[in-house]
């Protein structure tokens, strides 16, 4: 793939688990003396979208039109994520807001880009609320070139069996980021994108390449899925189809934090399968964005300028090499 396509104009919806992440910045210079733990002096608080909410943000950050679909509690941490992601143009927020329930908060203190904690909080919705989602996904599916199922196992994708066969009726490629060890609920999907563990969870082990591929032939073949993606850390990332296996190499220059890439990934994968590219060139330049992503720190996204800047920055490499 010479160039990008425009992503402008593609469309794509997002349903799942949306969450704040909340990151505690400061410095440690003291161990406690009520017990041995260090001492985090706060300097710096800042909030971001996390889960579902970081896919449609990394699809609004390469200029295509995200609409998300998910549940929120009737809470501050549910007012904090909704003003976040009223700041993109190019997303919209469809929040269904149960009061039965806490909004899911990712707190994470960190020192010296070092994560000290992770403390969490989360309930799961109500089935009437769910309902309720259910109907919007209806509507909203008429609208979308590409519908992404990010699944954190936080209950918001109850009803993910009849959304996938409601999506491939319409025609429409659905990509799953899956979670858990039962991947039957998936079946049908065009794409999952599991990372190396989340496969072995689901696989069991492998001693080498054709012993992985054959894992992931079975599963795709067991599942009806056009393709499987497995994300494998410094190993890449290899796609799975029928009579076919392509293997790409990491671009990571220099890792700070993973948090987050997955959803670059299939937010990556997305975007470009709604702007009319392949898959495998959508693999390519989804392993290049997550690439960039892992170089920052926290949840982040990768614009459009972004890629393409470390496309020519490569090209550039090779030349002098």
């Amino acid at each position: 793939m010479s160039a990008l396509p425009k992503f402008t104009a593609a469309k794509v919806l997002v349903v799942g688990d949306v969450m704040l992440d909340r990151y505690w910045f400061g410095d440690v210079h003291r161990i406690s003396p009520e017990a041995p733990v260090p001492v985090l002096k706060v300097e710096r608080v800042e909030e971001r979208p996390g889960g579902a909410a970081n896919v449609a943000r990394n699809i609004a950050a390469l200029g295509a039109n995200a609409t998300l679909l998910s549940v929120l509690g009737d809470d501050e941490a549910g007012n904090c994520l909704k003003k976040l992601l009223a700041q993109h143009d190019n997303l919209t927020a469809l929040l269904h807001r149960d009061s039965s329930i806490s909004t899911i908060i990712k707190l994470r203190a960190i020192a010296r880009h070092q994560q000290l904690l992770r403390i969490d909080f989360e309930t799961r919705p109500s089935h009437e609320v769910l309902n309720a989602a259910l109907a919007d996904f209806r509507i909203q599916l008429l609208d979308a070139d590409v519908v992404i199922l990010s699944d954190y196992g936080k209950g918001g994708l109850a009803h993910i069996a009849e959304m996938i066969s409601l999506a491939r009726a319409a025609g429409k490629p659905v990509l799953v980021d899956p979670k858990g060890d039962d991947y039957a609920r998936y079946s049908g999907a065009t794409l999952l994108t599991p990372n190396r563990s989340e496969f072995r969870q689901v696989a069991g082990n492998w001693e080498n390449e054709a012993e992985l591929t054959a894992k992931a032939e079975q599963l795709r073949v067991e599942l009806g899925l056009e393709a499987l993606l497995v994300t494998r850390s410094e190993e890449g990332m290899s796609l799975y189809r029928q009579d076919d296996v392509m293997h790409e190499p990491t671009h990571t220059r220099e890792v700070f934090d993973v948090s987050g890439a997955g959803d670059t990934v299939i937010a990556t994968l997305a975007v470009m399968l709604a702007s009319g590219a392949a898959l495998p060139d959508a693999m390519r330049i989804a392993n290049r964005a997550a690439g960039i992503v892992v170089g920052k720190l926290g949840t982040a996204v990768v614009s459009r300028e972004e890629i393409i800047k470390d496309m020519g920055e490569e090209g550039r490499g090779k030349g002098e090499g």
